[in-house]
């Protein structure tokens, strides 16, 4: 007999999940905390809208969704680099029919929650997880709307109730061997808007993510299905200039204005949503042991937790599942096997993807306007095109190679780039990047 399953947290990760679990054969419910998004309006400034890549695809069409996705989905080819000057640079993500997604979260997510419900998965809102007794493997929750608690006993318990798990928490509490490490940047986001225009017209070019790159600090924006961009600003909370800085709607026009002039030319509501809507943290979560022998495991952000600036968060939480899923078929169900293996897997590409996010966003906010960078992506993308099997670039390795895990990415990864570091150091490299001594260099390096 199959175990009877309970996911807390009906997210993005959560609702993929149950749609796997479902079509193995289980009876999923799911308790979120949060009343039903698709009945209430989202609130504003808290979305910040995904970038949708390959290794999350695969999940998505490994269960028959994508074709469904790709409805609210807008392809972005490259990143377009907006320069204080105004003048404007376009560099391609990867080779020609390579690109990453602009999705909602919200509407990715009321979309994965229909599509669990027509899956036969039990759906239960504004249900606040208070505690888990782990001897019994029953869930205490608390009814907010009733005010009422209750108990749930299930075989099989995941906890994938985000970056603030109260699972793991109570996971973490009563485990005498648990080790936690939570760490805040000294950065953190506001969302913005640049509205459509006359007729639901772009006011920008539509297949991009578009970077004002700053040096310590950065402003990206994010297309949507209605015309409209969702901004982001990832800004110091403290120093000047920072959050803490601007204190008046006046302040942020002028700011804007000095520093982002052709978006702020685009942002009317701009003194309006900086004060209102949110500013919030950036935070990486690692922990372990993910698992409670066959009856407890904790997936996505609730297990690793990563700040988003290689777009992955979403991506590598699909992963999990899709991990997870091939382990119930190679294990037959048995999930003593199962969860131990998956945590093997999957605890060191937490791991990984966490380093190289947090490295990404110095590449993003800095280096994508500097020349030499600019000459060694062309150095490495000349290089790969000619000896594809071997070098792929670093970039490329996390977000159109979903065959090739995170941690070998980043190892991967870290090579090429200790050999860029010397080739970068040649002599007149600005004028012989494309010769064949600086061929024969990186070919010497990696024999």
């Amino acid at each position: 007999m199959k175990k009877e399953i309970t996911i807390i947290g009906a997210g993005l990760v959560g609702s993929l999940l149950s749609i796997y679990l479902s079509k193995q054969g289980y009876q999923v419910n799911i308790y979120e905390r949060r009343s039903d998004m698709r009945k209430i309006k989202m609130q504003a400034g808290r979305s910040i809208n995904l970038s949708l890549s390959d290794r999350g695809i695969k999940a998505l069409e490994e269960v028959g969704l994508m074709d469904e996705v790709r409805k609210i989905a807008i392809p972005m080819h490259g990143r377009q680099l907006h320069h204080v000057d105004g003048s404007q640079k376009y560099q391609a993500y990867g080779k020609d029919g390579q690109f990453i997604n602009s999705v909602s979260r919200g509407e990715l997510n009321c979309t994965l929650m229909d599509l669990a419900e027509s899956h036969q998965v039990n759906i239960h809102f504004s249900e606040r997880c208070d505690h888990i007794d782990w001897k019994t493997n029953e869930i205490h929750f608390t009814n907010t709307e009733k005010n009422e608690k209750h108990i749930v006993k299930q075989d099989l318990i995941f906890g994938s109730d985000g970056a603030f798990a109260a699972s793991r928490l109570t996971h973490q509490l009563q485990h005498n061997r648990f080790n936690y490490d939570q760490n805040y940047i000294d950065f953190g986001y506001k969302e913005l808007t640049i509205p459509a225009g006359e007729n639901g017209a772009f006011l920008m070019e539509k297949y991009a993510l578009h970077i004002w790159p700053r040096g310590n600090y950065m402003l990206i924006a994010l297309p949507n299905l209605d015309g409209s961009f969702t901004c982001t600003l990832f800004f110091p909370f403290e120093g000047k200039p920072s959050f803490e800085s601007i204190k008046t709607p006046e302040d942020s026009r002028a700011f804007f204005n000095e520093i982002f002039p052709d978006a702020a030319a685009m942002m009317p509501e701009l003194e309006k949503e900086f004060f209102t809507n949110a500013t919030s943290s950036l935070v990486t979560v690692k922990c372990f042991p993910w698992i409670r022998a066959d009856k407890f495991a904790l997936i996505g952000d609730a297990a690793h937790a990563i700040v988003p600036f290689f777009g992955q968060g979403m991506n590598c939480g699909f992963e999990d599942c899709a991990v997870l899923n091939a382990l119930i078929t190679k294990h037959n169900h048995n999930w003593a096997l199962i969860l131990e293996e998956y945590q093997t897997l999957r605890k060191p590409d937490g791991d990984a993807i966490a380093t190289l996010a947090l490295n990404n966003f110095v590449e993003m906010r800095d280096k994508v306007a500097d020349a030499n960078f600019i000459l060694q992506k062309k150095i490495e993308a000349k290089f790969s095109a000619k000896y594809p099997d071997k070098w792929t670039p670093a970039y490329s390795l996390v977000t159109f190679s979903p065959e090739v895990r995170y941690s070998e990415a980043l190892s991967r990864g870290n090579k090429q780039q200790s050999i860029m570091d010397e080739v970068m150091k040649t002599e007149n490299i600005h004028e012989i990047w494309d010769s064949a001594q600086i061929e024969e260099m990186m070919l010497a390096a990696i024999k």
